[in-house]
């Protein structure tokens, strides 16, 4: 592979040193850099930087950065991208004023994508989710995080992990797999909880693991969907199978799903819009990462999970899309920083650090992306010609990275 110098960068930022899996607390308004900089990348991978009076003199490609930043590119730890069609008329249905809850009473909601799911091919899926991740590495996204849902059935939720598996396949981007078979009871089991559970246990588990389709496992904790109870079920039976949980929480209600997450040891916690004193105490203590959504706050006209009272407890923060069809119908990660600075109260350098170290360590990434530090995977963008990295957040309806490098 060739060797890449990236030189006369006016600042490069996120750097890090080895072994630093992320930033909490007031570590996360810090953001290392080195300005009028280069970075050298060597076989795909991150080899040197510094001071641009260092830089080599030569290298197979060279690339002038005057006036621009360098960056890790974003990691993307929450995303529903395989899904057929879309769900515009569910947004006309929120605009007179039906809620997400009377959408779903109505057939609409995960119901719907999954009706159209089950209907689509493997193929028509891997295509239009290939050009969602081509959509999203233009604004910057160098790793992604995929969970199945829309399927609700063995042979649709086995069809998008294959899609999934596919995509990690034919994708340069960094992709990991989530089995979210626990997203909301299908119709022919709306009545019977436990039918659906035991399908989910005994039938799907067994052979997700056995094909090796999926990296975590993920349940919607929540009212209407997946009690603490059933949750704590559903997740130890994927530990059983190796597989780490993600788990939807607090997205409406606080049910205990934080208790519930951090005693199975769970990679992260996501969406977290309403959160109780005891969740907080639970997460300060544990290897655990909140991820906050706030495109879907955005979409759904619901609160903003509130950054500033976690991250000024100490906790740590990572931020993502939620791209999906029918509450964040977005992979812009720029937009997702804009509104983490307008809504949540961040600044600049904390989203940069949530989208970035905090991201790769919710996907479990943290020790080959998500930061500039010698031996990782050189995933890395560079933005147009800026004042400041606070144009990015700034100027949301722009999109100012100008070029993209996946190792």
């Amino acid at each position: 592979m060739k060797s890449i110098l990236i030189r006369n960068i006016k600042s490069l930022a996120g750097i890090r040193a080895a072994g630093v899996s992320l930033v909490r607390g007031a570590e996360m308004k810090v953001l290392p850099s080195v300005d009028n900089a280069f970075v050298l990348v060597e076989n795909g991978l991150i080899k040197a930087f510094g001071p641009a009076k260092d830089a080599p003199e030569r290298a197979d490609e060279i690339i002038d950065a005057t006036g621009k930043y360098v960056l890790p590119c974003w990691c993307d730890s929450h995303t529903h991208i395989v899904y057929a069609g879309s769900r515009e008329s569910e947004f006309a249905d929120k605009i007179n004023g039906l809620t997400y809850e009377e959408i779903a009473a109505r057939g609409g909601g995960i119901l719907n994508s999954a009706k159209r799911l089950n209907e689509t091919s493997e193929e028509e899926l891997f295509d239009s989710a290939l050009q969602r991740l081509e959509e999203m590495r233009a604004f910057g996204t160098g790793a992604v995080e995929i969970k199945s849902g829309y399927g609700l059935s063995c042979e649709g939720e086995l069809k998008m992990l294959r899609v999934i598996r596919k995509l990690k396949e034919k994708s340069p981007l960094t992709i990991k797999a989530t089995f979210l078979g626990a997203h909301a009871y299908p119709s022919l089991f709306q009545t019977n909880h436990e039918g659906y559970l035991k399908l989910l246990i005994d039938e799907l588990l067994p052979k997700i693991s056995a094909e090796g389709l999926a990296d975590f496992i993920d349940v919607f904790c929540e009212v209407n969907y997946f009690s603490a109870a059933e949750t704590d079920r559903i997740l130890e039976a994927g530990a059983k199978h190796g597989l780490k949980p993600k788990v939807h929480i607090n997205q409406f209600n606080v049910i205990g799903g934080v208790q519930v997450s951090v005693k199975h040891q769970a990679l992260s916690v996501d969406h977290m819009e309403h959160l109780a004193d005891e969740d907080i105490s639970a997460l300060q203590h544990s290897a655990t990462m909140p991820v906050a959504l706030p495109g879907c706050s955005l979409f759904l006209k619901i609160p903003y999970t509130p950054a500033r009272r976690m991250i000024d407890a100490g906790m740590p923060l990572a931020l993502a899309t939620d791209y999906n069809p029918g509450s964040a119908p977005s992979g812009n990660m720029n937009l997702v920083n804009a509104l983490a600075c307008i809504n949540m109260n961040m600044t600049s350098e904390e989203v940069i650090n949530a989208s970035t170290l905090n991201g790769a360590y919710a996907m479990e990434v943290e020790q080959e992306l998500g930061s500039i530090t010698p031996g990782k995977k050189a995933n890395l963008m560079l933005t147009k010609p800026v004042s400041s990295l606070a144009m990015l957040p700034y100027s949301f309806g722009s999109n100012l990275i100008e070029r993209v490098i996946i190792g």
